[in-house]
């Protein structure tokens, strides 16, 4: 049975940092390209970072330049370090495959909650 499991979510303060973990298991992680998606309420689940299976990685525009996303194969588990954090980027993230270059996502996880205050 494959599970996702996010962690690292919490209350931090505009500009402060958070990393976010993601682990995989029940699956094979290394042939897919991963993503980070966050979802606000009211809004659609978005993509925020991703990394094919070469480690080579891109971000939304909102995200550039402020998230790192790495993947520890070895360990099946997915990063997001989030630093200079705005009150937009407030949202549930879930990792998955990236949707764009997979039909067949994981079964989604609880996601976790970040929230920015300001």
């Amino acid at each position: 049975q494959v599970q996702v499991v996010e962690s690292g979510g919490g209350l931090v303060q505009t500009g402060g940092s958070l990393t976010l973990s993601c682990v995989v298991s029940g699956s094979s992680f290394t042939p897919y390209a991963m993503a980070w998606y966050r979802q606000s309420p009211g809004n659609q689940r978005e993509l925020v970072a991703w990394i094919n299976t070469r480690n080579l990685a891109d971000y939304s525009d909102s995200a550039k330049g402020r998230f790192t996303i790495s993947r520890m194969n070895v360990r099946k588990t997915l990063s997001l370090q989030m630093d200079n954090l705005k009150s937009e980027d407030t949202a549930v993230y879930f990792c998955n495959k990236d949707r764009r270059v997979n039909n067949n996502l994981f079964p989604w996880g609880q996601g976790t909650q970040v929230t920015v205050s300001s």
